[in-house]
């Protein structure tokens, strides 16, 4: 398995964390608690590489060049999951996690760009139709008819945009990983508060 095909199947195997309330084995709050933990992992294992120094092959191999002084993608990416999964329904949170767990690493397989580079028009319609997809599994049946169809549109189209546009702040590039699930799940809750079905569903602690 080439470098970067392992990282993509790492990156997919993020999805196990929502599939663990779509296949009915944990409840949602399970889930908040799940992420939570997992993000707290990453965080830790982050400040022992940047700031303590300590590094190992897995690092060498799943982090790339300008990832070497700033967070890694895997700690943006579960910060991102976490984020959304801490705050939305999962109706609403599924969606752009599993967006981001499946899509993303679909379109880079087609095509990488650069911090600074669009990618194609090809990489945009895949990760738009994967998205779509993936959001329709499990808005509509939760919603159902034209609403649910058109949340699911505008979520795949804010990841989409968000997979193929680093939007730039200071000059620095904005990786996907922190990207997708926000731009995928807002367009969504948008639709869903503005046909009166509940979005927020934030973690409670007991």
């Amino acid at each position: 398995m080439s470098l970067e095909i392992g990282r993509r199947v790492v990156h997919a195997s993020g999805a196990g964390i929502p599939l663990v309330y779509l296949l009915g084995l944990g409840t949602w709050q399970q889930v908040q608690y799940l992420l939570v933990l997992a993000t707290t992992i990453a965080l830790t294992l982050e400040f022992l590489r940047i700031v303590v120094g300590l590094n190992h092959a897995i690092y060498d191999r799943l982090t790339r060049e300008y990832e070497r002084e700033a967070l890694a993608g895997y700690a943006l990416y579960m910060l991102s999951m976490t984020a959304v999964g801490l705050v939305f329904a999962p109706t609403v949170a599924v969606p752009g996690m599993l967006m981001l767990a499946i899509g993303d690493p679909i379109s880079g397989l087609l095509g990488s760009n650069g911090p600074y580079e669009h990618k194609s028009p090809r990489v945009w319609i895949t990760m738009f139709s994967v998205s779509f997809a993936l959001a329709a599994i499990v808005v509509i049946p939760a919603v159902g008819g034209l609403p649910a169809v058109i949340a699911a549109v505008l979520g795949a189209l804010g990841a989409a945009v968000a997979d193929g546009i680093k939007p730039i702040i200071g000059g620095v590039p904005i990786d996907d990983n922190l990207t997708i699930p926000p731009a995928a799940t807002l367009p969504i809750a948008a639709v869903l508060w503005a046909i009166g079905i509940p979005i927020f569903e934030p973690l409670t602690i007991v």
